[in-house]
C-alpha cells in the first residue's frame, strides 16, 4: 500500500498540472475529518440523501424488487459510517427481509466501528465486512450466483470522470448477474450559490480534509510540506456541472520527500488538482450507463430535488 501511495504521488507531483488522488484522503484523521463535513450546514449532500432513506425507504426496498421469503445480497462500495444505510437496513430487519449486508471500503477504521455500531443496534443483522478493492470483492463474491444489491451512495461516482464513470459502472455490471441492481446516489446539478458552500465551508474543516492529504504525506512518505505555504481552492462551474478542489501554493518553495527521494518545486498560486465532484441530470446518466448492462428503472428524489437515488437494473 505505501509503494503504490509513493508511486502515484510522485507521478502526481511530477506531472505539468499537478494532482494528487482523492482516495488517500482517507486515513483515520481524514475519515474522522469527512464524519464531520457531513454534518456541516452546508453540506447538503449527506442530508438530502439521508433525507430519501428515512423519507422513501419502501420506496427504495420496492424498486429493489426483492421479497422477505427470498434470500439476497446488499453490497455497499465505500460504506464509511453508514449513517443512510441504517435507515434502510432498519427496516429490511424489522420486516425480516432474508440477507446478508457486505459493507467494502478501503478504511479498516471505518469498517470496524460501523460492524460494532451495527452489531449494538441490529444484532440479529449478518454484517461481512469485506476491506479491500471494489472489484476484487464484488469478483469474490461473484461466486455465490446470488441475487445483489449494491449501493453506491454519496455521488462517490462524481469523483470520477464521465469516461471513468461508464468503466467503473461497465466494471460493475461484469461482476453481477441478470436481474442484480445497482442504487446510484448522484447529486444533481444546482446553482453555484449551494454547491461552492458545500466544498468551503465556514468552519474550515473541508480546508482541513484537503490539507490532511499533504500531511499524510508527511507522515507516511516524509514529506517536508508546510502547510502553512498552500491553501485549499474549490471551483464549480455550473453550466459543465463540475466542482472542484485544489491545494494552491502561497508561494516559491521546493518540496522534499524522502521516500521518492525527490523535489518538487511549486511556484506561488500552483495548483495541485486534489478532486472534482460531477453533478449530474437524467441525459447524463443515461450517457454514462449506455455501453454497459445496465438499464436505469427508477429514479428517487429527495425533498429539495436536489439529490438522486437511481435504481439501475443489470440485464
Amino acid at each position: 500500500m505505501i509503494e503504490v501511495f509513493k508511486n502515484e504521488v510522485d507521478k502526481g507531483l511530477q506531472a505539468d498540472s499537478k494532482t494528487l488522488p482523492s482516495k488517500y484522503f482517507y486515513d483515520k484523521i481524514g475519515d474522522a475529518l469527512f464524519v464531520e463535513i457531513m454534518n456541516l450546514p452546508e453540506y447538503y449532500l449527506t442530508r438530502c440523501e439521508l433525507d430519501i432513506f428515512q423519507n422513501k425507504t419502501q420506496e427504495l426496498i420496492e424498486a429493489f424488487g426483492v421479497s422477505p421469503d427470498s434470500y439476497f445480497e446488499l453490497i455497499e462500495l465505500g460504506a464509511g459510517d453508514g449513517t443512510k444505510t441504517k435507515e434502510l437496513l432498519r427496516s429490511l430487519d424489522a420486516q425480516s427481509y432474508n440477507f446478508d449486508y457486505f459493507p467494502i471500503d478501503i478504511s479498516s477504521n471505518a469498517l470496524n466501528l460501523l460492524e460494532k455500531d451495527l452489531k449494538n443496534e441490529l444484532p440479529n443483522l449478518s454484517v461481512q465486512i469485506q476491506e479491500g478493492d471494489y472489484f476484487k470483492v464484488l469478483a469474490s463474491l461473484k461466486e455465490s450466483k446470488k441475487p445483489k444489491i449494491v449501493l453506491f451512495l454519496g455521488s462517490n461516482i462524481g469523483n470520477m470522470s464521465d469516461d471513468m464513470a461508464a468503466e467503473f459502472i461497465y466494471s460493475l455490471g461484469s461482476n453481477l448477474q441478470a436481474g442484480d441492481k445497482l442504487l446510484l446516489g448522484v447529486d444533481l446539478i444546482k446553482a453555484s450559490h449551494v454547491v461552492l458552500p458545500a466544498y468551503n465551508d465556514s468552519q474550515g474543516v473541508t480546508e482541513k480534509f484537503n490539507l490532511n492529504l499533504l500531511d499524510r504525506i508527511n507522515n507516511e512518505l516524509g514529506g517536508n510540506f508546510n502547510l502553512k505555504q498552500f491553501k485549499h481552492q474549490p471551483e464549480y462551474d455550473e453550466h459543465e456541472g463540475v466542482a472542484k478542489s485544489y491545494i494552491v501554493s502561497t508561494a516559491n518553495q521546493a518540496v522534499e520527500i524522502n521516500a521518492t527521494g525527490k523535489t518538487y518545486n511549486f511556484t506561488e498560486g500552483e495548483k495541485i488538482h486534489t478532486e472534482i465532484s460531477r453533478k449530474y441530470n437524467d441525459a447524463l446518466i443515461e450517457k454514462i450507463i449506455e455501453k454497459t448492462d445496465f438499464n436505469l428503472e427508477t429514479k428517487i428524489l429527495d425533498s429539495k430535488a436536489y439529490f438522486a437515488d437511481y435504481i439501475l437494473r443489470r440485464d
